[in-house]
């Protein structure tokens, strides 16, 4: 065992704008259950967290129900809490980001990031919308990528090519909020220069703190300069305003980050802590930060930027997962698989979730794709049919010819040792984050221990006379098994390990005190741990999901708005675009990009390289001589796989899945479609 610990962790937080997802949840039971073995290894363990709870969105989302900002994320805390709990969530402080507590520590940093020469101002020119007389969020403006030249995109970065740029570089932009053009107007932003910190960062990468993957990528950005980071708003804004200023206020993402600091701070000054002593450079103290694999830029360069401005220490780990799809797709409200974390616990025991993502988990930024019938397969059998059912087999044998009290030896002290010689490899998988690999151990053990139970068949055994004193042992056998593997799923199966607990009259809460046996031990009679998934539960879970999209006051009742068209055009910008038909003669994989693909497009001759975000949607040997159509006429974009020379057309749905459009049958490669 080693030596105490002092930790504190972080998940990312929740906008308060919404509804918990079983996306959210994903990270959410990640990060518990790492919180919860720390506590079980005996380390003291403070798990801090908030509502983001600043912004435009919400500003705009009160406006529309007619309440205040501060009513809405009221209302949100509230509903996150309760779905926290539900799901056994072991925070010690769930808080927000618009607390008294947060903006003390917000204004801190901000004062050492002046201190330390990062901050300077100067007066931009940045979109603004005529109609609702607001400058428009990064987020508000959508348009045409300036780098793949891909339509419908966000005024910050492309979901297409994955490219960031600044709004105004945008091609045809709107606003999202009225739906009118926006203007360029000028107005006086501060902003603070990464620059300054660039050594210290590139040393703080490849320091250990980050995943190898992770700091691969950050890597990348510090081939060239470092860009200024605009954390000023425009008042009307929901936020804290910058001192001194009057109508100018903090960016979101400057103060959610401070978030984990104030909500420590908050549990400091209640338990009589001395925050400084966490906080400071060199301290023997520990901070953990799990986060989405989409956030990797802000928590890894602003982050540890602003911590050094402020003269406080830097994240011992930052800690990225992938995201959550649902039957191989991207959770769709159409399908019903955009899940609420309320709509699974109104119909599903929230450590079946848990125990399922655990055994999915690893270590790295893979994708975690929760496969409903896959879901229901493997935790009928692994938590019912292997796990409870080892002590359900066991329990009234040991009431029948003991009273309730076990056996004063095991039969089999070497299969015992053989458990328990696993405790350091599986306490290893828990601290490396890899749940996948702890899980799978201890299901091959659950099989050994089902095994053990078979081959005795104590159910026999009870028939015949003069064997009650063999069948109390090898159910005393299987019931100190059973006890092992539940003080190792503890973390992951928390409420489940609650019951089990009263059942054996004795804590799961120790990691380390398996090495002892129950021997001569009472036990209370059992009462089943869990039941089987039934295919009607997931069934229900998908029919309220749709249920929901039909409820959702964002949906519109115009047909047009639901479709999501894009501002009229005139007939001459229209005819300038000239469609081809072209045939794929080679398509390939892009190293370094997660979505694209590099396709060679016969024209009839002339051939043309087009980048395409269709990786993981099509397999490339399967384009190779099919007839597509692309824009034949687009300007060629410069990216950092190369030059794409045009763009290939595709149609998209709820589930975001790109259909290539094909001509037909007869159509013939360079022909023009009028």
């Amino acid at each position: 065992m080693n030596a105490k610990r002092r930790i504190l962790v972080t998940a990312a937080l929740p906008y308060a704008n919404g509804s918990i997802h079983l996306g959210h949840m994903l990270e959410y039971i990640q990060t518990d259950i790492w919180t919860r073995f720390q506590r079980a290894r005996g380390h003291e363990v403070w798990f801090a967290w908030a509502d983001d709870a600043h912004g435009t969105p919400i500003m705009l989302h009160a406006e529309k129900q007619g309440k205040k900002p501060e009513d809405l994320i009221g209302e949100m805390h509230a509903e996150h809490e309760r779905d926290f709990l539900d799901f056994g969530l072991s925070h010690d402080n769930f808080s927000s980001t618009h607390s008294q507590a947060n903006k003390t520590m917000v204004e801190r940093i901000w004062q050492g990031l002046k201190d330390s020469g990062a901050v300077h101002s100067r007066t931009i020119e940045r979109f603004f919308d005529p109609q609702r007389e607001m400058f428009l969020p990064d987020r508000f403006i959508r348009g045409q990528c300036p780098k793949c030249g891909a339509a419908d995109q966000y005024g910050d970065s492309c979901e297409v090519c994955g490219a960031t740029y600044e709004p105004t570089e945008l091609v045809e932009p709107r606003s999202m909020v009225s739906g009118a053009t926006p203007v360029m107007k000028k107005t006086d932003h501060w902003f603070v220069s990464l620059e300054t910190f660039r050594h210290s960062l590139a040393d703080w990468v490849r320091s250990g703190a980050l995943q190898e993957e992770v700091a691969n990528k950050l890597q990348e950005w510090f081939g060239e300069r470092l860009r200024d980071w605009d954390v000023t708003r425009d008042a009307p804004y929901f936020g804290f305003r910058i001192p001194g200023e009057s109508d100018k206020y903090f960016y979101v993402w400057l103060d959610a980050p401070v978030g984990y600091l104030g909500s420590f701070s908050e549990i400091c000054a209640r338990e009589g802590m001395d925050l400084e002593e966490w906080l400071a450079p060199g301290t023997d103290t520990e901070m953990h930060h799990f986060i989405g694999k989409d956030i990797i830029y802000f928590h890894c360069l602003f982050w540890p930027a602003m911590l050094e401005g402020a003269g406080i220490r830097r994240p011992t780990g930052v800690y990225a997962h992938g995201f959550l799809t649902v039957n191989g797709a991207k959770m769709s409200k159409s399908r019903g698989t955009f899940i609420k974390a309320r709509t699974w616990l109104d119909e599903l025991h929230p450590d079946y979730l848990r125990y399922y993502f655990a055994a999915k988990l690893g270590p790295g930024l893979a994708d975690i794709d929760l496969n409903l019938e896959d879901f229901r397969a493997r935790v009928n059998a692994d938590m019912v049919g292997k796990l409870i059912n080892i002590a359900s087999r066991s329990a009234g044998f040991i009431h029948k010819f003991g009273a309730g009290r076990l056996a004063d030896q095991l039969p089999d002290p070497a299969l015992y040792q053989r458990f328990t010689a696993a405790h350091e490899t599986i306490a290893a998988d828990f601290e490396q984050r890899n749940f996948q690999a702890a899980v799978r151990r201890i299901m091959a053990l659950a099989d050994e221990a089902n095994r053990y139970i078979d081959e005795h068949k104590p159910w026999l055994m009870a028939r015949e006379d003069g064997r009650a004193d063999e069948v109390l042992a090898v159910c005393t056998q299987g019931i100190n098994l059973f006890r092992v593997m539940m003080t190792w799923l503890a973390p992951v199966i928390p409420a489940t390990a609650r019951a089990a607990e009263s059942f054996l009259n004795v804590s799961l809460a120790d990691f380390d005190s398996i090495h002892q046996p129950l021997l001569g031990h009472r036990i209370e009679k059992f009462k089943p741990l869990l039941t089987r998934v039934e295919t009607d539960q997931v069934e229900r879970i998908l029919t309220a999901s749709r249920a929901n999209l039909e409820s959702e006051d964002d949906v519109s009742e115009d047909p047009e708005e639901q479709l999501g068209l894009a501002p009229e055009i005139a007939f001459p910008a229209f005819a300038a675009v000239d469609l081809r038909v072209a045939r794929i003669s080679a398509a390939e994989e892009v190293a370094g990009a997660d979505k694209l693909l590099r396709l060679e497009l016969d024209l009839g001759g002339p051939t043309r390289q087009v980048f395409a975000g269709i990786r993981g949607h099509y397999d490339p040997a399967d384009l190779v001589g099919r007839l597509t159509v692309m824009v034949a006429n687009l300007a060629p974009r410069k990216m950092r796989f190369g030059v794409s020379e045009g763009m290939v057309l595709a149609a998209s749905g709820e589930d975001d899945k790109p259909w290539l459009l094909s001509p037909d049958s007869g159509a013939k490669p360079g022909m023009k479609i009028n």
